[in-house]
């Protein structure tokens, strides 16, 4: 039997294998050409430094002489947002001195911060079994919004989040 009067089941491996890769080839060539552009480095990225940089000065006169609309006057805070950014820095300083503070140290920042002792909510710092827990959060409510901190692995973050239907910030019987 002559190569020429085989069918393709019957070709030797070789020839399959080389039809496959001339296959693979064509393919790979092909997405290099429309796609590989994208991969190079565009513009001065490549070169940083070596080209002059255009001075403000040569900027397009359109650019310099288009009317900026007015800008919108600043709307004022909110009491509760205005607490969130004093929270945020009591929290700040105090995740600089513990990675993960207790339930004290967090209502000590959140008084500090300025809210009401008797407004403060406080998640547990030790679980039903006795281990520490991963963060301890604080809250307090700020008319109808509160103003949420938590220090988790010496990060802190502070959000201002309606209150909920039962008129407190956390879900629960422990504050």
């Amino acid at each position: 039997m002559t190569l020429e009067k085989m069918t393709p089941r019957h070709l030797p491996a070789a020839r399959r294998l080389n039809g496959r890769a001339v296959g693979v080839s064509v393919l790979l060539a092909a997405s290099m050409a429309l796609g590989g552009c994208s991969l190079l480095p565009s513009g001065n990225q490549g070169n940083q430094g070596t080209e002059p940089k255009p001075a403000a000065s040569t900027a397009a006169p359109a650019e310099q002489d288009v009317a900026k609309p007015p800008a919108k006057p600043a709307e004022p805070l909110s009491a509760a947002q205005e607490l969130s950014d004093k929270v945020k820095a009591s929290l700040t300083k105090l995740a600089t001195v513990t990675k993960a503070p207790n339930r004290e140290q967090m209502l000590a920042a959140m008084l500090e911060a300025g809210a009401v002792k008797e407004q403060v909510e406080l998640s547990v710092d030790i679980t039903p079994t006795g281990l520490a827990v991963d963060a301890v959060e604080s809250a307090t409510r700020v008319a109808e919004e509160c103003v949420i901190g938590q220090v988790r692995d010496g990060n802190v973050a502070v959000m201002v989040l309606p209150v909920l239907a039962s008129g407190r910030c956390f879900v629960g019987d422990i504050h």
